[in-house]
């Protein structure tokens, strides 16, 4: 369920998906059409992945960044509390939801949220729309949610623009030098693939009827000491591409909007999900 293909290139496109999965068109900020398919297709399970995910782009337009990640998601938890056969939802928001405080230890699930920027604010507005709703109305119901807060993620697929490895490939594949804001900055950089697995098992573990997920946030992310700055990936990306160039901007305007130092603590997500 997606309003549209975000990038090009797409996997959904170089796939062939749309002829080989049941998909539907709508916006999540259509309450009305989100109602329409689940309807529909009355799904068991729920995974919210729909957001407005970049940085930059909720500076050219926050208002749109709130609707679709804060008003997405007050529309899907609607839908889901009429709708008490569906019995999961994995809500899967961002570790951009904590308030940003340039500590050198990883944030935990009981840490403030907050947001300096307009999409982690949307972020951390999500993160309390979910908590409101399952207090409210879900915790005594049939239905089980959770929120999921993952690290930076990279891997094929990813087209994205003012993204690390996308922009390095687009401008090393055209014998450009790439643009960097920040190299100095510290990132829980995973690969796609892992974070994925950790949205299906909490899926899993709540469908198995694991009371104590309920309710609950859980990060996801690199085990301690494997985060590592964007310089540091530059390196080893340039050392699997003969020629790679890259430039520091000088633009504060730009590199200011964005955190130093953040990193996850995810014991909790080991110890309860093991």
């Amino acid at each position: 369920y997606s309003d549209e293909i975000p990038a090009s290139p797409s996997v959904f496109k170089l796939l062939g998906l749309e002829t080989r999965i049941d998909h539907r068109l709508g916006d999540v900020r259509d309450r009305n059409r989100l109602a329409e398919v689940l309807d529909e297709v009355r799904p068991d399970i729920v995974f919210h992945l729909a957001a407005q995910a970049l940085v930059l782009q909720s500076h050219v337009d926050p208002v749109g960044t709130f609707e679709t990640n804060t008003m997405g998601m007050v529309n899907l938890l609607e839908c889901i509390r009429e709708r008490p056969w569906i019995e999961v939802a994995v809500l899967v928001t961002s570790d951009k939801a904590y308030r940003n405080e340039e500590w050198p230890w990883g944030y935990r699930e009981t840490d403030r949220l907050g947001g300096h920027d307009p999409y982690s604010g949307s972020k951390s507005c999500a993160e309390l729309v979910a908590h409101s709703y399952h207090h409210s109305f879900l915790q005594d119901s049939p239905t089980r949610i959770a929120t999921a807060r993952a690290g930076n993620v990279i891997g094929g697929g990813d087209w994205a623009t003012d993204r690390i490895v996308p922009d390095c490939i687009r401008a090393w594949s055209s014998d450009e030098t790439v643009i960097v804001r920040r190299p100095g900055s510290t990132r829980p950089w995973q690969h796609v693939l892992e974070p994925l697995s950790g949205y299906l098992w909490l899926g899993a573990r709540m469908w198995d009827d694991q009371e104590d997920l309920d309710g609950e946030a859980f990060n996801f992310g690199p085990g301690p000491q494997q985060d590592m700055t964007v310089a540091e990936l530059l390196e080893i990306m340039a050392e699997r591409w003969p020629g790679a160039a890259w430039q520091v901007t000088d633009d504060g305007a730009v590199s200011g909007r964005e955190a130093t130092l953040l990193r996850l603590s995810c014991d909790k997500a080991l110890r309860q999900l093991d």
